[in-house]
């Protein structure tokens, strides 16, 4: 796939999986509203109200949101339903200001994951073999340049095999600390039973995200050591044993 620098904003030379981003649009993409809107009835009133019942612990959203212009949503990461799970717990609101960063050669694969990805996520790609760091300046930038930004990521990098939260990856802290962000912890309990890795499709039953507090800008293995001092009051066996833990990266 052809490289792209993150930093042109001539309309005409960017690459389609950019289109949505609004610094680059320079206006309000009626059509992508219109998509959200439909896919957030699709996802609260009929997917996660009859297949998965999902049940959101903490202090409430809209209380965030008017003290919270732009926060990084970290979560634990163990299936594809993560992303969307967050999102359906997110008043529909909120969600023009709402994105998610998103694995390019997954989300942006093909036609009709790009669409989706595009106009139902909000998603920005990231490129997970990207040795340049352009994926890093587009997410800086809209942190910085955007006047509110809700950005969901997943520190642990990739989605864990065992359900067990992995090190975090220092990228999130780079974007935390680089643009004086704060981080808002949550945390998905029963992801992994509904849909784990290699599972062509999720199953129904009940999914709990609890939202914890938001931790201020800081070195990764201080978010890490918060995150988990948190997680642990909620679930004791969501990290693997000390001797099993991997080195940050």
């Amino acid at each position: 796939m052809k490289d792209w620098n993150y930093e042109n904003e001539q309309w005409t030379k960017l690459p389609t999986y950019l289109k949505h981003l609004p610094l680059f649009t320079r206006h309000i993409d009626f059509f992508s509203v219109c998509m959200r809107f439909l896919w957030s009835l699709i996802l609260k009133n009929i997917l996660y109200k009859f297949y998965i019942r999902l049940e959101v612990r903490g202090t409430p959203f809209s209380e965030i949101y008017k003290t919270q212009p732009k926060l990084i949503i970290i979560s634990n990461h163990a299936s594809h339903l993560d992303a969307v799970s967050i999102a359906a717990s997110i008043p529909r609101r909120y969600w023009l200001n709402l994105y998610i960063a998103a694995a390019k050669d997954y989300f942006f694969s093909n036609p009709l994951f790009m669409f989706f990805s595009q106009h139902c996520l909000g998603a920005i790609p990231i490129d997970r073999k990207d040795r340049k760091g352009e994926a890093i300046n587009l997410i800086l930038k809209l942190l910085t340049e955007l006047p509110r930004m809700w950005l969901i990521i997943f520190p642990e990098g990739t989605r864990s095999k065992d359900g067990k939260i992995q090190e975090f990856k220092r990228g999130v802290s780079i974007f935390s600390e680089r643009t004086q962000t704060p981080l808002l912890f949550t945390y998905l309990d029963g992801v992994m039973e509904l849909w784990p890795k290699g599972q062509s499709m999720p199953r129904p039953g009940k999914l709990i995200l609890h939202v914890g507090p938001v931790h201020p800008p800081g070195p990764i293995q201080e978010v890490y050591a918060a995150y988990k001092s948190w997680v642990m009051t909620i679930n004791p066996d969501a990290f693997p044993a000390a001797t099993e833990e991997k080195p940050h990266e």
